[in-house]
């Protein structure tokens, strides 16, 4: 099961690459790119339909609306656009990741632990 979910989520992040893609291409039909737009700033925004903070109901919309506006954002796109989106996508999912942008984020984190364990340090022994 935690393998299914893995594919899925990596199907998910080629889809959304893809969608990021065909948004940019200037074949995309204007309002193929008005919904991936929406789509997006619905999914990013801290304001929601139903607030969060209601039990079940608070998630609900992000589970439905999210997908179902990525789906018909994926049928405005031509087909043809869409598959060499898709496949560019692909491409980029398969890459290696940079092992000096690795190392410079695992560098960040140390020194931000760093500094928060001083700052816990002096704070408390002070």
């Amino acid at each position: 099961m935690l393998e299914k979910l893995k594919t899925r989520a990596r199907h998910l992040k080629t889809e959304a690459n893809a969608l990021y893609l065909a948004a940019r291409d200037p074949r995309t039909p204007w309002y193929a790119k008005l919904m991936v737009a929406g789509v997006a700033a619905y999914a990013l925004s801290p304001i929601d339909l139903i607030p969060d903070f209601i039990p079940v109901l608070g998630y609900l919309d992000d589970l439905i609306l999210v997908p179902a506006g990525i789906a018909l954002a994926l049928r405005l796109i031509p087909a043809p656009i869409l598959s060499e989106c898709r496949a560019q996508a692909e491409s980029a999912t398969q890459r290696p990741g940079s092992r000096v942008a690795a190392a410079l984020i695992f560098g960040m984190w140390l020194v931000l632990a760093c500094a928060c364990l001083i700052w816990a340090y002096e704070h408390y022994h002070a």
